[in-house]
């Protein structure tokens, strides 16, 4: 399976029969996505701006809600948590999706804001790779993030939802939670570009695609 960022909590997915499945695109951030994307599925795990701009993705099907439903060979599970601490009160529901590709079951947290709990994480069950919002502000920051990827165990760790520096968003850069890792546990991609199979491993700061 191919994985691309595509900056925020974007991200692209190739299965090797060519099926794509992109997540959460956004708009206004600081720098946008790039152009020419398309997808056979794309997730929306709520309906802000910088998660719900499936105007910029060539794709008829879209998911927003929470359940379980098998499309094109993959398994999608939606559960339904919140944007913010005090159970949506403030930033409204947020939706998890949990999907297996090429045998990898893949967790996009969206905006998670709740803080973990053991009933989000068999909510949630068993995972190997793990995406994770690390800015705070609107969501869990460094600390948050490292107790759910504590909790859930995957094998894979994946941050997003930090500022760059080209960032305009009042979220957190990545170093506060990198620094939470021993350096030889961290993989830095610097093409935003990565193959994952079901040995793979470890944190992986991807740096985003970059249209050019």
């Amino acid at each position: 399976m191919k994985i691309r960022y595509l900056g925020h909590s974007c991200f692209e997915f190739t299965m090797g029969n060519e099926v794509k499945v992109v997540t959460d695109p956004y708009t206004k951030v600081g720098y946008e996505l790039v152009a020419g994307l398309t997808a056979d599925v794309v997730t929306v795990s709520h309906s802000h701006f910088d998660h719900n701009y499936t105007q910029a993705v060539d794709c008829k099907l879209v998911l927003t809600d929470a359940g379980a439903q098998s499309i094109q060979g993959i398994e999608f599970l939606g559960v339904n948590s919140y944007h913010d601490s005090k159970r949506g009160a403030l930033r409204g529901k947020n939706v998890i999706f949990k999907m297996k590709l090429d045998g990898i079951t893949v967790c996009h947290m969206g905006d998670i804001g709740e803080e973990c709990t053991k009933e989000m994480v068999e909510k949630i069950g068993k995972i190997d790779v793990l995406l994770i919002t690390v800015g705070g502000t609107y969501t869990v920051d460094a600390l948050g993030a490292k107790k759910y990827a504590d909790a859930l165990q995957p094998k894979v760790i994946i941050p997003m939802h930090y500022k760059p520096e080209d960032g305009a968003l009042d979220i957190d850069g990545i170093e506060t939670f990198l620094k939470q890792y021993p350096a030889q546990q961290i993989k830095c991609i610097e093409n935003g570009v990565a193959k994952l199979d079901k040995q793979t491993s470890g944190i992986i700061y991807m740096k985003r695609v970059k249209n050019v």
